[in-house]
Order: C-alpha cells, then sequence, then structure tokens
C-alpha cells in the first residue's frame, strides 16, 4: 500500500471535508473531532457524490418518544437519495429498497441483533496524519 498525501492539516478544518483525488479515485476526507476518515466519493447504491451530502449525527431511541442525539458529524447523507453511512466504517445507516410496513407476529424474548451488511457500505481508506499533513493509504 502506498501512502498519498492529500492535504496540509488545516486545509480541512474540524467538522470539514475535502474531496481529492488519488491514484485515479474521487475521495472525501472527513475532519471529525480531531481524526480523519476517508471514504470513496461514490455512494453504492447509485454513484451519487458523498462530498456533497449532508454530515450529520446519529438518532437513536431506546424507548418511543425519547431520542438522544450522538455521533456529531459522523454520518453522511448521500445528496440524491439520502441513503445514510457511518464516516468511520462506511457501513450504511439505512437501506431504503428493504423499508416497508409489514406485519409480523409478535412474542416476548429476547431482542434481535443488529446484523450488518457487508454489501451497504461505502468504501473507506486509511488516513494518517503527519508533520501538518493528512495521508491517504490506498
Amino acid at each position: 500500500m502506498t501512502r498519498h498525501p492529500v492535504a496540509s492539516i488545516s486545509d480541512i478544518p474540524d467538522g470539514g471535508r475535502l474531496k481529492v483525488d488519488v491514484a485515479g479515485r474521487s475521495i472525501v476526507v472527513f475532519h471529525v473531532d480531531g481524526a480523519f476518515y476517508a471514504l470513496a466519493d461514490r455512494c453504492p447504491h447509485q454513484g451519487g457524490p458523498l462530498s456533497q451530502g449532508d454530515q450529520i449525527g446519529e438518532l437513536r431511541a431506546t424507548v418511543p418518544g425519547q431520542h438522544q442525539y450522538c455521533r456529531r458529524n459522523m454520518i453522511i447523507r448521500c445528496p440524491w437519495h439520502h441513503w445514510e453511512f457511518d464516516i468511520e466504517t462506511g457501513q450504511s445507516q439505512i437501506d431504503p429498497a428493504r423499508i416497508k410496513v409489514r406485519r409480523f407476529e409478535t412474542a416476548v424474548g429476547n431482542a434481535p441483533s443488529c446484523v450488518a451488511d457487508d454489501k451497504l457500505a461505502a468504501t473507506t481508506f486509511e488516513t494518517v496524519k503527519e508533520e501538518g499533513l493528512v495521508y491517504v493509504i490506498i
């Protein structure tokens, strides 16, 4: 793997992002709370430019009506169809193709665990900051 310098740390303010081209690939580098993350600038759904999406946090609820906003700026929303991806892992936050209202039988028991689907993840790249520069490793 090769380290590619893409920007000075000061080029990407905290909470910001920068689209770069590295080895023929469009990549968006995010700066969140002092850490840098890099994703392919392409939504795996239909190729929307993630660099132009809204950068948001995650909304969680353990019971109906009691929401908690967390992981500020760690989710990127595709500007084309609002698919959401974790900036750190590239994992999809929603799957619009499967979201629908459906009736299920109910029972009391253990809650099902969340299952990650690797097919819905955006491509991620390792980043390193060193001596005032941000590197993307491909």
